[in-house]
């Protein structure tokens, strides 16, 4: 039996992927979470086989909360479901310790050959997304952010300022205005409206 953990801020979301796994045969949720904080400690108080992770939750998430999960338990394979442009984010998740990464427009069917592939010890990307992570050919700019720097940008994209990002990275408002000006700095970048442009033709929201 596959031993699931569900982790998404919406209710609506783990109702609908409860039903899809508790069809398949083999598989069960054994727990829920609705924000990172709370996918941790359940990380760290018992064994799942796979976690269903959404990328942006309250408090710890993304990058850092997939990190701070294979610290805790190294052999947990984590399923990344996310609204954000695969290729885009497929590579930072992988990188960061993912064992997959699935779009949440993907079929039911899609959905429960990622979750046998990854607990079987494999990696389940899309056949566009590991194209384009085996020949980029050439680097956009914004591959050579940090984590931290993506995670700021994609909040920074989204409409949120400068008090509201350090409140959900957990980072100072100086923190944040840092990352803000290298990210425009790497990227070539006057304003946050540019920015904005930016991330609309390289498809990162």
């Amino acid at each position: 039996m596959i031993r699931i953990l569900i982790a998404d801020d919406h209710k609506i979301v783990r109702d609908g992927l409860k039903r899809i796994v508790g069809a398949a045969p083999g598989m069960e949720v054994a727990a829920e979470a609705a924000d990172g904080d709370a996918t941790l400690a359940l990380v760290k108080a018992a064994d799942f086989d796979v976690v269903m992770l959404d990328m942006s939750m309250p408090g710890l998430s993304g990058m850092d909360l997939i990190k701070r999960l294979k610290i805790e338990k190294p052999k947990l394979r984590i399923l990344v479901l996310s609204m954000h442009g695969e290729h885009q984010y497929a590579a930072r998740a992988l990188k960061a310790g993912a064992s997959g990464y699935l779009s949440k427009d993907s079929a039911a069917e899609a959905l429960i050959g990622a979750i046998h592939k990854v607990a079987a010890g494999g990696v389940h990307i899309s056949e566009a997304a590991a194209a384009s992570l085996l020949g980029g050919g050439g680097k956009a700019p914004h591959e050579a952010l940090s984590d931290r720097e993506f995670e700021v940008l994609r909040l920074l994209v989204e409409g949120l300022g400068p008090t509201e990002i350090g409140e959900k990275l957990h980072l100072s408002v100086k923190t944040v205005s840092t990352h803000k000006a290298r990210i425009l700095e790497k990227l070539g970048l006057g304003s946050t409206a540019e920015l904005v442009r930016y991330a609309l033709d390289h498809k990162l929201v």
